[in-house]
């Protein structure tokens, strides 16, 4: 089968790729290939009751499926240069601000109508978080909640399914070289194309690697993203959450000058395990309704590591340590940070009677036996620099829970329309280093699609 355009990926930079072109160019002929589920039919069966841990599904639903990772998200979009990937670098500042917003247009056009767009423009935290050796960062947040972002998600694919061809639990293979574009292959047979998108996200990292390495994409070291997720009663955030919802805080920490970040605050949220390539890491999410809130606020600690050659496995290393904690707990490990400062580990008895409740069934653990002490030590030194700001982030009662690895794709040597050395054959989103984030994913897509169409 034939077709002008095939986006390998239905995540958001898959979906908005797919929604400019048909937009651009109804007559494109356009297909999506999914190694996931469709939205209908993507399911975490951990319910909390009969099935409390991951149980290994062979296409994680939580991870991959229409929607991407980021389907079962708390849907925030950060529109912001700041964080969030670097596709500012290829589109300029001011366009890839503009991509953003245009993005946010349609998110609300198609159901998120009515949802807050928070900012820490002018805030009087950016002075406190200063006065405490932290650097709150500057954005504008506009939060789905993981119900209202469902629904947008239903939406826009009730918009693109009637015209563009989509094959869901289709993993691509291969994609080869061919004459006047390229053959998609799959266990079903072979498609062809005169263009290609490339949006795998970070759970396709590693088939990134290989297909870059099959095609001779020439592909630099990236990082790896360690850390914890914090839970912790949310009236400690409160004062930050009701008036920013997201706080994007950076410290540099006095023992080895590390920069640890929060990230991913899901006030009154819950924390969720995901399976990444068979690995159980942990996240969190939140809802937009209010009847489907909890009493804890959650957010991830993460500690960047870059290396440097000759090392050039920063994912391998990130699943060494996901493993170790797999092996340890068998899946998600959670310890009570009075616990972690006393060098002991968590039981079940002083976690049920602790202040928190979880909201996720983890194993009682000692995260000092999984994560690498300097990693460790930067997580503590935040925990106690944003006491300072919010009291009772370091009480005894806190939960940790471990580990946290956000995996980034080898960032691949692109042009300055995210197009391959290979002419007609793009690479965006997550899985290709540039963006690392649903805003700059989404954005990415509508810049690639509007170079498609000769824009």
């Amino acid at each position: 089968m034939k077709y002008d355009v095939i986006i390998v990926g239905a995540g958001p930079g898959g979906i908005f790729s797919a929604y400019e072109l048909l937009k651009k160019d109804p007559k494109l002929r356009v297909a999506v290939f999914e190694a996931g589920h469709s939205l209908e039919k993507r399911h975490c069966p951990i319910d909390g009751d009969k099935v409390k841990s991951c149980v290994g599904c062979n296409s994680c639903s939580i991870m991959s499926g229409f929607g991407g990772a980021g389907a079962f998200s708390d849907g925030k979009y950060n529109i912001t240069n700041d964080f969030g990937g670097t596709l500012y670098e290829y589109v300029g500042r001011k366009e890839a601000i503009e991509l953003m917003k245009y993005v946010d247009g349609i998110n609300m056009e198609y159901g998120g109508e009515g949802t807050k767009l928070y900012s820490t423009a002018g805030t009087h935290f950016k002075k406190i978080c200063l006065q405490n050796k932290l650097n709150l960062l500057d954005a504008s947040v506009r939060h789905l909640g993981t119900d209202v972002n469902f629904v947008v998600l239903e939406n826009l694919y009730a918009k693109l399914k009637d015209d563009i061809d989509f094959f869901f639990d289709t993993p691509v293979r291969e994609i080869k070289l061919a004459e006047g574009g390229y053959r998609i292959c799959c266990d079903d047979g072979e498609y062809e194309c005169e263009k290609c998108i490339v949006s795998v996200g970070r759970s396709g990292s590693k088939w990134m690697e290989e297909a870059c390495a099959g095609l001779n994409i020439p592909t630099r070291s990236n990082r790896v993203d360690i850390g914890v997720r914090v839970e912790l009663p949310a009236v400690i955030f409160s004062h930050l959450t009701d008036e920013l919802y997201e706080s994007k805080i950076v410290y540099r920490t006095e023992k080895f000058e590390d920069n640890v970040r929060t990230f991913c605050m899901n006030p009154y949220g819950i924390v969720v395990s995901e399976n990444t390539n068979g690995i159980v890491t942990v996240n969190g999410h939140s809802y937009d309704d209010v009847e489907k809130r909890t009493e804890n606020t959650n957010f991830a600690l993460l500690v960047a590591k870059h290396f440097s050659e000759p090392f050039k496995d920063s994912n391998g290393y990130g699943e060494s340590i996901a493993r170790l904690s797999n092996m340890l707990g068998g899946g998600v490990i959670v310890q009570r940070f009075g616990d972690l400062v006393r060098g002991r580990r968590s039981n079940k008895k002083r976690i049920v009677e602790g202040l928190v409740q979880p909201t996720l069934s983890a194993t009682p653990g000692d995260l000092s036996l999984v994560l690498p002490k300097r990693i460790l030590d930067g997580i503590i030194e935040m925990i106690y620099a944003l006491d300072k700001i919010a009291p009772g982030t370091a009480n005894d009662d806190t939960l940790l829970y471990g580990v946290e690895v956000k995996f980034y794709n080898m960032d691949v040597e692109l042009d300055e329309n995210l197009e391959s050395c290979h002419k007609g054959l793009y690479i965006i989103g997550d899985g290709s280093g540039v963006t690392h984030s649903l805003s700059h994913a989404s954005a990415s897509g509508v810049y690639v699609a509007r170079k498609i169409c000769g824009e």
